[in-house]
C-alpha cells in the first residue's frame, strides 16, 4: 500500500495476484493459497465426497492445474439445495512455446511459439518476455510430478523492423505471424563459444539411439532445458515435457493522475477471478438453510471452452450431480441456482467514441457492466439482470448497460456454454480498453465493486429469490 497511498486496497491486491499469475497454472496456484488461509479444505475428484464434504464445510478442487471449483455449504445443507455461482476464466491470450521449438537463424537462437486465443499480436514487439509454465520431471523411485516455473527475468523479445528498412510500416503495419514473429533467445555465437570451451550445447548433435520416448532433449535449445533444469533444481535429462507461455516482465501497476487506472497484463479476465475468489474468502457464514456459495475458474476460454477444463467440461455439471445425487434432488438443485458469468467489457474508448451504441457506453469506475445481446451471445435476460441489480443496489452501487451495436459483431464469454445446463444465467464485467493488448487498461475503483457484487450475491441471492415469482 505505500506504493500507492489512498488508492483503493482491493485493486493493490489485484497488482500482487495478477503479477504473480503469469499462466492460468499460476493463477489457481494462487487462488489457492488465497483459500486455504481462508480455511478452505482440498477435495479430489476421485475422492468419496459423501465421507469427506458436510455441512458448514468449505472446499476446492482444481483440473489439470488449470481450472479451479471452490464452494462453501451452508449449516443445514441438504441435497437439492441450489449453487450461488461466480464463473470466470483464468486464461488470456498469449505465446506458446511449441514442442519442438528449437530455431536458429541469421546467427540467433530462436524460440519457436504458436498464437493462443485472439490477442493483439503487434503489441507483443519489442517487449521483454520471459517464460512460465508447468514441466514434467522426474523424481526419485520413477515417479514423474508437474511442476510450476516461473524465469523472473527478460529472455526472449520479438524486434521490429527498423523503419529505416521499412518507410512506410507506419502506414500499413501488417507481419506474418509465422514467420516474422520469432522470439531471439540468444546468439549462435554464444553456444558455438560454449561447446569450445567443452560445456554442453548439444542442438546440432543428433539425439541418442537409447534415448527414450518421453525425452525432449533434441526438440529444444540446451540453454533452455538448463534455464528450465536450474529454475526446478533437477537435472536437464529429468525434464520429460512442459507447457511454457511468454510472458511480459513488466509489473502491473496503477496509473492516471489519481491512479484512477490499472496498466496490466491478463486482466481479462484475471480481475474477475481475483474478485471471485476474493468474495468467496471474505464472506462469512452462510445463512442456515441457503444456496451452496460457488466459484468456478475456467480454462480455454479464449479458445472456445471446449477442454477438460472449460466451461463446457463437466465441471459444474458433475459438482451439482455429486452434491445432489438422485434425480430429483438434482432437479430441484438446477432450478434453485443462479450463476453470474463475470468477464470483463468494454469501455467507450475516447479515441474511437462510434464504436459503440450512442446509449450503452460503459465507462472505467463507473459501475459493474450487465452484457445483453438479443442473439444471446450473452446470456443475461430481464430476470436476471434484475437480480443483478437488486444485489448492486443493497451494497449501495451501480450498474451500467452494455448491448453492441447492430452493425458489429459480439463476442461471448462462458455465460451461454453454462446455461445450457438449465441455470438461470446473467454476464457482468468490469470495463476495460486495450482488451487482448498485452498491457490493458481497466478502473483501480472497480475491483472493489465486483468483489461487493459478488459477496452480495453469496450473501443474500437465495433470500432474493424466495420474493421473486417466475413461472
Amino acid at each position: 500500500m505505500m506504493l500507492y497511498p489512498n488508492s483503493p486496497e482491493a485493486a493493490v491486491k489485484f497488482l500482487k495476484f495478477v503479477n504473480a499469475s503469469p499462466t492460468p497454472f499460476h493463477a489457481v496456484d494462487n487462488a489457492i493459497t488465497r483459500l486455504e488461509k481462508a480455511g478452505f479444505q482440498k477435495i479430489q475428484e476421485k475422492d468419496d465426497w459423501e465421507k469427506v464434504v458436510k455441512p458448514a464445510g468449505k472446499y476446492y478442487f482444481t483440473r489439470n492445474q488449470a481450472a479451479l471449483v471452490a464452494f462453501t455449504l451452508p449449516p443445514g445443507w441438504q441435497q437439492g439445495a441450489g449453487l450461488s455461482i461466480v464463473a470466470t476464466h483464468v486464461d488470456s491470450p498469449n505465446l506458446k512455446v511449441r514442442p519442438v521449438s528449437k530455431r536458429t537463424n541469421a546467427g540467433y537462437l530462436q524460440v519457436g511459439v504458436e498464437t493462443y486465443g485472439g490477442g493483439i499480436w503487434h503489441s507483443w514487439l519489442d517487449r521483454d518476455l520471459s517464460l512460465a509454465g508447468r514441466v514434467v520431471v522426474a523424481e526419485q523411485g520413477g515417479k514423474f510430478r508437474s511442476k510450476l516455473v516461473r524465469i523472473d527475468r527478460p529472455l526472449l523479445r520479438i524486434p521490429t523492423l527498423a523503419i529505416h528498412l521499412d518507410r512506410n510500416v507506419n502506414e500499413n503495419f501488417k507481419f506474418n505471424q509465422e514467420t516474422e514473429f520469432v522470439p531471439i533467445f540468444g546468439l549462435l555465437e554464444t553456444q558455438l563459444n560454449a561447446r569450445k570451451e567443452g560445456s554442453s550445447g548439444t542442438e546440432d548433435k543428433p539425439e541418442k539411439p537409447d534415448a527414450g520416448a518421453s525425452s525432449i532433449q533434441a526438440n529444444h535449445h540446451s540453454e533452455l532445458l538448463a534455464l528450465l533444469s536450474a529454475e526446478l533444481s533437477v537435472a536437464p535429462q529429468e525434464i520429460h515435457d512442459f507447457e511454457l507461455s511468454l510472458y511480459d516482465t513488466q509489473p502491473a501497476t496503477l496509473g492516471g493522475i489519481n491512479n484512477e487506472f490499472i496498466f496490466s497484463p491478463r486482466m481479462d479476465n484475471l480481475v474477475s477471478s481475483f474478485c471471485a475468489v476474493e468474495a468467496l474468502a471474505e464472506t462469512g457464514p452462510a445463512p442456515l438453510e441457503g444456496n451452496v456459495n460457488c466459484i468456478a475458474l475456467f480454462n480455454h476460454e479464449e479458445i472456445g471452452s471446449v477442454s477438460t477444463s472449460g466451461a463446457e467440461s463437466s465441471l459444474i455439471p458433475s459438482l451439482l450431480s455429486r452434491l445432489s445425487t438422485t434425480p430429483g434432488a438434482l432437479a430441484q438443485s438446477i432450478a434453485r441456482s443462479f450463476i453470474i458469468s463475470a468477464d470483463m467489457g468494454h469501455a467507450i474508448h475516447p479515441n474511437y467514441t462510434s464504436k459503440h451504441e450512442e446509449k450503452h457506453r460503459p465507462a472505467m469506475n463507473g459501475g459493474i457492466v450487465i452484457k445483453t445481446n438479443a442473439k444471446q451471445r450473452y446470456a443475461s435476460d430481464a430476470v436476471t439482470t434484475f437480480i443483478v441489480k437488486q444485489l448492486v443496489e443493497r451494497r449501495g452501487g451501480r450498474v451500467q448497460e452494455y448491448e453492441v451495436r447492430n452493425d458489429m459483431g459480439c463476442g461471448s464469454t462462458v455465460g451461454p456454454m453454462l446455461s445450457k445446463i438449465g441455470i438461470r444465467t446473467v454476464d457482468v464485467g468490469n470495463p476495460m480498453l486495450s482488451m487482448h493488448s498485452i498491457r490493458e487498461t481497466a478502473g483501480s475503483h472497480d475491483v472493489q465493486s465486483a468483489i461487493d457484487l459478488f459477496s452480495s450475491f453469496f450473501e443474500g441471492f437465495a433470500k432474493l429469490d424466495k420474493e421473486l415469482s417466475v413461472d
